[in-house]
């Protein structure tokens, strides 16, 4: 039996895994159970695709976990405001396809060019209409689609980069992991009227977040 035999039935046992660990929002539980993860992955770690595990996607990239994905995008959602939103790390291009689903423009940002056209080629292929592929320094964010109502962050960097800050409505929020002297924390950020408004809310572990394209 191959993986797309099983795919179905482990979509199903992903799912409720996600309920069991926390995520209640039906939107993101829908979508992914929708979103087959290991079309992703490269050939030898599909059989793997649908555990809770972060793994490697090339280029010292990783796809983040199930658990993590569905974590952050819970936090974007708000129910009035979900128009536009911006991806920092493109990666594999799972995370993209969910907000894509979600959100109705994703501009998603990848700076590392093998790993941009890879994707791009995939996403185009999987006919997603709604995603637009940038090759870029993630620090620089992709003003010309902003404002934006989300941004999500799917590399860790030592601060929050004032050029995305810049890139959010009033209101917008932003998910993202943030490497504070050695321990990387999960926030969630709200550009609110009083300033910049920051919550923690989960110890995580993702690759560092670098300056400048390759």
């Amino acid at each position: 039996m191959n993986i797309k035999d099983i795919s179905s039935e482990e979509l199903k046992k992903m799912i409720a895994s996600l309920k069991m660990r926390g995520i209640t929002n039906d939107h993101v539980l829908e979508t992914m159970s929708t979103i087959q993860r290991h079309i992703f992955m490269e050939p030898a770690l599909r059989g793997r695709a649908y555990d809770f595990d972060a793994l490697p996607i090339g280029f010292n990239q990783t796809i983040s976990s199930p658990y993590i994905v569905a974590k952050m995008t819970q936090l974007l959602i708000e129910a009035d405001n979900m128009k536009n939103v911006l991806e920092i790390g493109t990666g594999c291009g799972y995370q993209a396809c969910i907000l894509s689903k979600i959100f109705g423009r994703v501009t998603t940002v990848e700076r590392i060019k093998p790993l941009y056209l890879k994707t791009k080629s995939l996403l185009k292929s999987l006919g997603y209409k709604n995603i637009s592929s940038i090759y870029g320094d993630g620090f620089d964010g992709y003003k010309l689609n902003g404002p934006y109502d989300a941004i999500i962050m799917t590399a860790s960097p030592s601060i929050i980069p004032d050029k995305l800050i810049s890139q959010l409505k009033p209101n917008g929020r932003m998910v993202l992991p943030l490497n504070i002297n050695g321990s990387q924390k999960l926030y969630r950020v709200k550009n609110t009227k009083k300033g910049i408004l920051k919550k923690e809310v989960d110890d995580v572990l993702f690759v560092p977040m670098l300056e400048g394209i390759i």
